[in-house]
């Protein structure tokens, strides 16, 4: 459940604090002053996409802030290891220059696991909804979920996905007899010229070293002479001179024990300069350069590099794809074979997939059956009598039966009216209607998930008279369940409401400011006159809106008892 709603500097809203309750919450007020920016501001908080527009005018940066219970986020949070000590706190901060920042209990996330999160907590409704039901590619969607058939929809998909697989795989060993003799004889090429180069790895680095070192041999071999003759080569040489010094260190310390240490150190640098003049001996010794040794050199690096450019791979990679060539020449010279062993595979497969996707469109059918008869009395309920509404289902077609998405098709079809045929939504549904199936969705689907908390952003499109009392009426049903914020322009709505906030705007000093405010009955009944009558609010307005609340509370002291 969303608890409190913190807003600060997001569009004209400067500083906004709301405290929601349980039950239906109802937001109100004129056009423009603001109500759907609350909406947004709690889908910035909910990990959707944000814009620097959405920053107050002369601000550097915008803030919202969500308070939840936790209740339903624990698995998440155990995988982000994040702990939300009984309360689960949502901010996202939206910089002037559209950059953002999402934090969960104090813990910095992406978007994208914020909105991983807030699918868990919160389900809105916008006024896109009723559009995204007209598309027909969506409704398979809808009846899946309702059905709760995510197992063996997985299980269908997992085979489908071996299919696909083999399917491709297939595919690939298809080619007519002249593609593949070119094929073949492009890979015998590439296999020959890659062998013959007998590549090996490390080779490159190692012939490069070498190289170089040929270059400068000239400077090395001065280099080494010049430094063992300064060790150990002439009489003046480091290793006599540190000899000397030992000695006379070690007749000093005979006399003054305090020099022991320092007559050691001595000596252990006459082995080491020992072992240093040793090491460039060794290594002058064994130096053996000729002209045709760096010609060598020269070539099998010149060779290494043409290859790599030709192929545009390195080395190591050269040495993989000259397994991979042998490879694919070993699939085509026995292609024929690999081929037919493919096809009875796919058949397999095919069978397998016809068998999850029968089993999966059996399950589909009942669940649609199900579906109609919910659907058809919360539409009843929702002041539409004569409604009919069915789940039209046809198959797949094509050479095996069956798709991504198993062996059906199928759409939502309706009759608003008695005597009409039953037609596709998008023909027959006006905007009343297309938002009151909206909510009878919603509603049948909110009971199979865990989700608390579901917003409306006026769900009152096009409705109007008795059918809006049906849909206020509905919409308390709803939050007995669940929690429920609206966005609503009808008093027939907001007159049902457990918690109602008057959303205001107003100019200060050449600015816009729009408020939050919590209603008290008194203040109830001026917005409920407001909305019946506009701003002329008389006696007349102000009796009929408490008789309206009247009514309401009449309503729900009887919805429950049932």
């Amino acid at each position: 459940m969303l608890n409190e709603l913190h807003i600060e500097n997001i569009a004209v809203i400067e500083r906004a604090d709301i405290s929601f309750s349980g039950g239906l919450n109802v937001l109100t007020g004129e056009t423009g002053a603001g109500k759907s920016i609350v909406i947004d501001a709690i889908g910035a908080v909910l990990g959707e996409r944000v814009s620097r527009e959405l920053v107050r005018r002369g601000a550097d940066r915008g803030l919202v802030t969500a308070v939840f219970d936790p209740d339903g986020a624990e698995d998440w949070l155990a995988e982000n290891d994040i702990e939300a000590e009984g309360e689960l706190i949502l901010q996202r901060r939206i910089g002037a220059d559209g950059k953002s920042l999402c934090r969960v209990c104090g813990a910095p996330v992406t978007a994208a696991q914020m909105k991983e999160l807030a699918a868990r907590l919160v389900d809105i409704h916008g006024q896109n909804d009723g559009r995204q039901l007209m598309d027909e590619r969506l409704h398979l969607g809808y009846l899946d979920r309702f059905g709760r058939l995510e197992e063996p929809l997985a299980a269908y998909q997992e085979a489908y996905r071996r299919f696909s697989e083999l399917r491709r795989e297939l595919q690939r060993l298809s080619m007519d007899e002249i593609e593949k003799e070119r094929l073949s004889d492009s890979l015998q090429y590439q296999i020959g010229e890659l062998e013959q180069a007998e590549l090996k790895s490390g080779e490159k680095a190692a012939l490069v070293s070498r190289r170089d070192l040929l270059r400068n041999a000239e400077k090395l071999t001065e280099a080494l002479d010049a430094a063992y003759d300064a060790l150990y080569g002439g009489d003046e040489n480091a290793v006599a001179s540190a000899q000397n010094a030992g000695y006379y260190a070690q007749r000093a310390a005979a006399v003054a024990p305090e020099l022991e240490g320092a007559a050691k150190s001595i000596g252990d640098a006459v082995f080491s300069l020992e072992d240093a003049a040793e090491t460039l001996r060794d290594f002058r010794a064994g130096l053996d350069f000729s002209p045709e040794e760096y010609d060598r050199l020269e070539s099998r690096i010149s060779l290494l590099n043409r290859l790599e450019r030709k192929y545009g791979r390195d080395e190591e990679a050269l040495i993989n794809y000259l397994e991979e060539c042998r490879s694919r020449l070993d699939e085509l010279q026995y292609a024929d074979d690999r081929a037919a062993k493919l096809r009875k595979e796919l058949e397999q497969q095919a069978g397998q997939c016809r068998t999850l996707a029968d089993r999966l469109g059996q399950q589909r059918r009942s669940a649609a059956a199900e579906l109609e008869k919910r659907i058809v009395r919360e539409l009843r309920e929702l002041n539409m009598p004569s409604v009919r509404f069915a789940v039209e289902f046809e198959t797949v077609g094509g050479e095996f039966g069956f798709d991504a998405a198993g062996g059906d098709k199928l759409r939502f079809v309706m009759s608003a009216n008695a005597g009409e045929e039953l037609g596709r939504i998008s023909r027959i549904a006006s905007g009343g209607e297309l938002s009151r199936i909206m909510l009878a969705l919603k509603n049948v689907f909110a009971e199979n998930d865990p989700v608390s908390t579901l917003i409306f952003d006026e769900i009152d499109t096009g409705v109007s008279g008795v059918a809006a009392q049906r849909v206020g009426e509905k919409l308390y049903t709803v939050s007995r369940g669940k929690q429920v914020l609206c966005v609503t322009h009808l008093p027939q709505i907001a007159a049902m409401a457990d918690s109602h906030y008057l959303i205001t705007k107003e100019e200060r000093d050449g600015r816009t400011y729009t408020r939050v405010d919590g209603l008290d009955r008194a203040g109830r009944d001026r917005e409920l006159a407001r909305l019946h009558g506009g701003d002329h609010v008389t006696e007349l307005t102000l009796a009929s809106a408490e008789e309206q609340l009247r009514a309401a509370e009449a309503f729900k002291e009887q919805s429950g008892r049932k």
